[in-house]
């Protein structure tokens, strides 16, 4: 198995029972998203498919909106349900990375901000190389204390800045299928 595994992060149907949930960016999101996707398989990396869960709500399992968001086609390697921000808490996912000898992890989903940056953050504390799809992730617009409204392209670039070369690579669908572990500044 290969040394690098991407991650699709909450990536799923509970989303669009969210009051918040906006269909703006979602084409070219999943057109990214599943580039990366069908590009990790066509290479050999292993796909692995997080989705979060609540106790109640379009989040919880009986509602039966944890399934991949449509129109994403995923197969993928193994399959971890969470209940935090980060996919590393809980999940058993941590436990699979050491267990499938992962070190680089390219990281892609809902939201953005949220749970895909905080999933980042901590794989970095823990000593995975991470690459951070953007362009292969998704979020919606916010509303900051004082009032002011950040759109998912600010989000998406305060999340970007905020992670390049303290956390993590920012790349490309494309430089992230490129890169080898081998070749990766640790």
């Amino acid at each position: 198995m290969s040394a690098t595994a991407l991650i699709v992060i909450d990536a799923q149907e509970s989303f669009r029972h969210r009051p918040y949930f906006r269909e703006d960016d979602l084409a070219r999101y999943v057109e990214r998203q599943q580039a990366l996707v069908d590009g990790a398989a066509t290479s050999g990396l292993p796909v692995v498919q997080i989705f979060h869960v609540e106790d109640e709500g379009p989040f919880a399992e009986a509602s039966g909106l944890v399934t991949t968001l449509r129109p994403l086609r995923i197969a993928p390697a193994a399959t971890f349900l969470k209940r935090r921000h980060s996919a590393l808490v809980g999940s058993g996912f941590d436990v699979w990375l050491v267990a499938n000898g992962i070190r680089r992890l390219i990281i892609s989903g809902i939201r953005t901000e949220q749970c895909c940056e905080t999933t980042t953050r901590h794989a970095s504390d823990l000593g995975y190389a991470v690459d951070y799809v953007g362009e292969a992730t998704l979020t919606f617009a916010m509303v900051d204390a004082a009032g002011r409204m950040w759109s998912p392209a600010e989000l998406r670039a305060r999340t970007e800045l905020v992670l390049a070369g303290r956390f993590a690579r920012i790349a490309t669908v494309e430089q992230a299928l490129a890169a080898q572990p081998d070749k990766l500044a640790a």
